[in-house]
């Protein structure tokens, strides 16, 4: 499954929905959770349950479960009964242990084993969390992060400066990162909020297929074909992964090599290797 863009959907908005169908997404997020306000969740549920039930799913479709510690969660799974989604994202979730409960919850129902996408940064506590993640690894689809609940968590006034991230947030960003890794699922980048901003989204999205993120959470259709441009490599570095591929298979036995006067080593022929298999997948 390729993740380069995953779209947010707000779960009460069913006209939304088969418009996200045929967009330029590789995964709809039908939310259950921030975008829905709480007086309207009963009516997201049923939307977001019917829309799974008539099967007109021309991608993979999530859903974002409310927090398992308000309670609410435990209704969003019991409204999709035997509607099964692709996946389901755990907003606030806090490592190996919210998993755990999670998995409690879906035991003995039709969601049983779903696969999961933890957001995993949106509590003080969540950030120790994060290498605890490779322990459930095999319940992992993915892992992404969240800047704006962790901030609101601890008063700070913003999360973003000229550039990119504030320092704390560049620090939990790193953190979340490594932690997928470590758990050997995907890294998916946080939402970029200004829709408007091209220009700021094309860079971000840039830095994170840079900096080995997979893909990038989105909340608006435009901002689809920017994060996929991101994403997918370029002809340029097509071509040097060939290169690289081919020169280590003319050396099996090779260590190193040089290639256009640059050393070349096993980290480079990994990382060729990946580049041609993401390019495979378009």
């Amino acid at each position: 499954m390729r993740l380069r863009s995953l779209l947010f959907v707000p779960g009460d908005r069913p006209e939304r929905m088969a418009k996200a169908m045929h967009s330029a997404a590789d995964a709809v997020i039908l939310d259950l959770e921030d975008s829905v306000a709480p007086t309207r969740k009963p009516a997201a549920r049923e939307a977001v349950a019917a829309f799974l039930a008539n099967g007109a799913r021309a991608k993979p479709v999530f859903v974002r479960i409310n927090t398992l510690s308000d309670g609410m969660a435990e209704a969003d799974l019991a409204a999709l009964g035997s509607c099964a989604p692709d996946a389901l994202v755990l907003p606030k979730a806090e490592g190996r242990a919210s998993i755990e409960w999670l998995d409690e919850l879906l035991s003995n129902t039709q969601l049983d084993r779903l696969p999961l996408l933890p957001i995993a940064t949106e509590t003080p506590t969540a950030v120790f969390a994060l290498g605890s993640y490779r322990d459930i690894a095999s319940r992992l689809l993915a892992l992404t992060w969240g800047a704006e609940d962790l901030s609101a968590a601890i008063g700070a006034t913003a999360t973003r400066e000229a550039g990119g991230f504030t320092a704390p947030y560049q620090i939990v960003r790193t953190l979340a990162l490594f932690g997928a890794h470590a758990a050997g699922v995907p890294a998916i980048e946080t939402v970029y909020t200004d829709i408007k901003d091209c220009d700021g989204l094309a860079s971000a999205a840039a830095r994170a297929a840079r900096d080995g993120f997979a893909g990038m959470l989105a909340i608006h259709p435009s901002q689809l074909d920017v994060i996929n441009a991101a994403f997918d490599p370029s002809e340029a570095e097509l071509a040097r992964a060939r290169a690289i591929v081919a020169a280590f298979a003319e050396h099996p036995e090779a260590g190193a090599l040089a290639l256009e006067g640059q050393m070349i080593d096993a980290p480079h022929a990994k990382l060729a290797h990946r580049l041609i298999e993401r390019a495979g997948q378009r």
